[in-house]
């Protein structure tokens, strides 16, 4: 039986303005989607604008068999980032906030909807720390990214609402990334994986540490490769691998999501709009 994987809070469009392309992304919607490829059932609920972004967006979850409906469709610009590049890497320029963030309260029935999946993934860029604990009550399961935004006042807020904490620490050494994954253990995470670039992965949980490597991949673009990594790494845990697998099967799924554009594809043209300032 397929299991099933809700992306709650942050989305944006991610607009490339060297190569005048503009995809839907964002770590909650895209952990939805590509979780959606690899056989879970997928829902996301996050608030959508009512512009052109906001319609691409919705427009390739419904695509790809996400289910949005509980998203909060609000009128108003959604939120977009825009990303220069070097070589196939990405650079980001700014973004604009549009309506995320414009929650309002979590009812009953967005509670009832967030329990009736297997697993909750959340973010850092999804500004629900204050219903973080609301949540927690209502999922089984919950899963939040802090990519490279981990400080020590977010952890000690939020770690002790998650069972899986994924972070981001590219320039660590092996001995802070250890460190870091016993922080988070201790602070209330029942898994903790540090994801370090080119030096692999590492995870941490009930004393047994494991250590990973990188899948060898064609790069077209890097854009969306960890949260690949966290789909099928948590995909793997509900179906009951432990960490080592779980880990290696984050990699091979990193290195796929590089060798197309976007998080998850779904391109559209798209042109510098009068008076528009990037930079």
């Amino acid at each position: 039986m397929a299991h099933r994987l809700l992306g709650l809070g942050d989305n944006t469009v991610d607009t490339y303005v060297d190569r005048g392309l503009q995809f839907p992304g964002g770590n909650a919607v895209n952990v939805a989607v590509l979780a959606r490829r690899l056989g879970a059932q997928a829902g996301y609920l996050g608030c959508i604008g009512t512009d052109e972004a906001g319609m691409l967006l919705i427009g390739a979850l419904r695509q790809e068999g996400v289910d949005t409906g509980q998203c909060r469709v609000l009128p108003g610009g959604n939120a977009r980032a825009f990303i220069g590049h070097d070589g196939n890497d990405r650079r980001f320029l700014r973004s604009e906030r549009g309506v995320r963030g414009q929650w309002g309260s979590f009812g009953a029935a967005d509670l009832a909807y967030v329990a009736g999946f297997d697993l909750v993934h959340s973010s850092v860029y999804s500004e629900l720390e204050a219903e973080l604990e609301t949540i927690r009550g209502a999922a089984r399961l919950l899963s939040y990214d802090f990519s490279e935004r981990w400080t020590d006042a977010n952890l000690a807020a939020t770690l002790p609402a998650l069972d899986i904490a994924f972070l981001s620490f590219p320039g660590g050494s092996d001995a802070e990334c250890r460190a870091l994954l016993e922080r988070c253990i201790g602070q209330g995470a029942r898994i903790a994986v540090v994801t370090r670039g080119a030096q692999g992965s590492m995870a941490l949980s009930d004393g047994a540490f494991h250590a990973h490597g990188i899948s060898a991949a064609r790069i077209v673009d890097t854009l969306g490769a960890g949260d690949g990594f966290i789909a099928a790494f948590i995909l793997r845990l509900l179906h009951g691998a432990g960490l080592a697998e779980a880990l290696a099967a984050g990699a091979d799924h990193a290195a796929m999501v590089c060798g197309y554009q976007g998080g998850f594809g779904h391109g559209a043209a798209w042109s510098v709009p009068p008076g528009l300032a990037i930079a």
